[in-house]
């Protein structure tokens, strides 16, 4: 396939505004589940707790352990008392890296999104709730990013992740109009590794009571971790797709993790991957051979129809953006014309879309 001739509006589809799901189901496996059949085409239209129909003893369930951080703080200049904004998306290290949240980063500096940008000069101050020797927090511009952000040194370093956790809010995505009741809602019931900006949304739809289904029944359940970035949702504006450049998402993948996924391989089970994000960590770290090997580092993997895939059996997904990426991902794994019918058929039979909808099984 010429991978250089796709066009970025070959990703493109109508959506009524009225499906775009404002708040999750209750129970969150009560939600629709559209599987999709890649060897035949069939569509089948499930309710998400039958996911176990569709595993084997011996399958692995891999899953993002990441936590989303109240990256949003809403403050004010220090001089002046004038309103800004900003969204935390990385903490910096020393060495001009950025790892969001891990361990190993400068927890006083981070980039972030700001509003509104006049206001973000180098060297100007922002105050953050309350007085610092109250529970506040203070940032000073160190620089502008080439993307249009900050980056901000914020004091005290020393207890700055619990005064976060008091002052932000979860950073829900813009086309989530509804104010959300129990920020949890936005967690997956194993999230525990904090640093995301955005939640591994297929993720969402996992009880604990579903999950101890799946265990009992052979399944591994196997964690590894990406950090979710806010570009992974963000629209492709370039209008040739391989133009698109990736940000890198820091992932990790224990060496416990690896061993578990490999022995599965060897015996004959499947990757089941919850979501893109597990997606691109697999596929990043699986050699030729179908070998992950553990470790940690930044992936801006770019996965587009014409991809081999290396790691992944299974995905389990949600319905996501026109000319997103991670639209263009899930078209790499079934096909674009598969892809393309199921998404006109989740809209004709009216299914939820984006990050609390309903779900998708490719199989």
């Amino acid at each position: 396939m010429d991978r250089s001739a796709m066009k970025t509006e070959e990703f493109d589809f109508e959506l009524p505004r009225d499906l775009i799901a404002q708040e999750p189901v209750t129970p969150r496996d009560a939600c629709r589940l559209l599987v999709v059949h890649r060897d035949t085409g069939l569509l089948e239209h499930r309710i998400f707790r039958d996911l176990p129909e569709y595993l084997r003893p011996g399958d692995a369930l891999v899953i993002n352990e990441t936590r989303v951080i109240p990256a949003r703080l809403r403050g004010r200049r220090a001089d002046t008392g004038g309103a800004v904004e900003v969204l935390l998306l990385h903490r910096h290290t020393g060495g001009g890296a950025a790892e969001c949240g891990s361990e190993g980063g400068d927890s006083k500096i981070w980039e972030a999104l700001v509003r509104p940008g006049r206001r973000f000069v180098p060297g100007r101050r922002f105050l953050f709730g309350p007085p610092l020797s109250e529970g506040g927090l203070e940032a000073e511009v160190i620089a502008r990013t080439p993307s249009g952000g900050a980056l901000l040194r914020f004091q005290p370093a020393a207890d700055f992740e619990e005064r976060l956790e008091r002052l932000g809010r979860i950073p829900l995505p813009p086309y989530i109009t509804k104010e959300l009741n129990d920020p949890e809602a936005y967690q997956t019931v194993y999230a525990r590794d904090a640093g995301s900006a955005a939640a591994p949304t297929a993720g969402l739809h996992f009880t604990p009571e579903l999950l101890a289904r799946i265990e009992a029944m052979g399944v591994k359940i196997v964690p590894v971790l990406l950090h979710v970035g806010l570009d992974t949702f963000r629209p492709v504006r370039e209008e040739n797709v391989e133009e698109h450049e990736m940000h890198s998402e820091f992932y990790a993948v224990r060496s416990e993790s690896a061993a578990i996924l490999n022995e599965v391989r060897r015996q004959g089970g499947r990757w089941v991957a919850v979501g893109t994000t597990v997606t691109r960590v697999l596929e990043s770290v699986t050699d030729s051979d179908g070998v992950i090997h553990p470790g940690s580092g930044w992936t801006d993997l770019f996965i587009y129809p014409g991809y081999r895939f290396r790691a992944v059996d299974m995905l389990i997904t949600n319905f996501h953006l026109p000319r997103s990426t991670l639209l263009m991902l899930v078209s790499a794994l079934a096909g674009r014309e598969l892809i393309r019918r199921a998404y006109a058929e989740a809209v004709a039979r009216r299914y939820r879309f984006f990050s609390f909808g309903d779900a998708m099984l490719i199989i």
